[in-house]
């Protein structure tokens, strides 16, 4: 488990990781000593979030911890900002104003179900994050914060279904690879 203070240290790593990339002064930098903490070699999956007033501005990571926490935020802090396919890279104009997440995972865990209505009833919203996998190796995930835009368990499989490429109802229809996972979740003051 990180401490709140290493988070902070986490998400003003990806600030500053945006601010180097382009080209502008850091304006709260993280030091040395900061990054030497033992916690951030540890291996976990993370994810790097961007909002830009609200809206998803770029968000990219892993589910497994193929690399120490450290190594992921600063990789994954860039693809966020840009190389998501779904939009354009960030520029020097836009980056005030992004509000930067970042989400540390846990080892995710199979999720066993009967049907659709007992898949749906095993979700625990706003603290399970979600991973969706087809028999043709397609899949998607929605990290827990997810519900707060999708409360109900049912709008939340299907829009991920969808997400995946899959028919919304492919979440009752098909058998499906279910797996879910919590996060340590930490963001910038607003």
């Amino acid at each position: 488990m990180l401490t709140e203070t290493q988070g902070q240290v986490l998400v003003r790593l990806v600030r500053q990781q945006i601010e180097e990339r382009l080209n502008l002064p850091q304006s709260d930098p993280v030091s040395e000593e900061d990054l030497v903490d033992p916690a951030f070699q540890e291996h976990r999956g993370v994810f790097v979030t961007l909002h830009k007033r609200q809206a998803l501005r770029g968000c990219i990571g892993s589910l497994a911890g193929a690399e120490s926490i450290l190594a992921g935020i600063k990789r994954h802090a860039l693809n966020a900002a840009f190389h998501d396919h779904r939009f354009q890279p960030v520029i020097v104009a836009e980056q005030k104003d992004l509000h930067i997440e970042v989400s540390v995972l846990s080892e995710p865990q199979d999720v066993v179900y009967v049907d659709g209505d007992d898949l749906a009833e095993k979700l625990r919203p706003e603290i399970d994050g979600l991973i969706l996998r087809a028999s043709g190796g397609v899949g998607a995930t929605f990290l827990p914060q997810v519900w707060k835009q999708l409360p109900d368990p049912n709008a939340f499989l299907s829009h991920l279904c969808s997400k995946a490429g899959l028919a919304p109802t492919a979440w009752k229809t098909d058998r499906l690879e279910v797996q879910t996972y919590q996060v340590q979740y930490f963001e910038e003051p607003r």
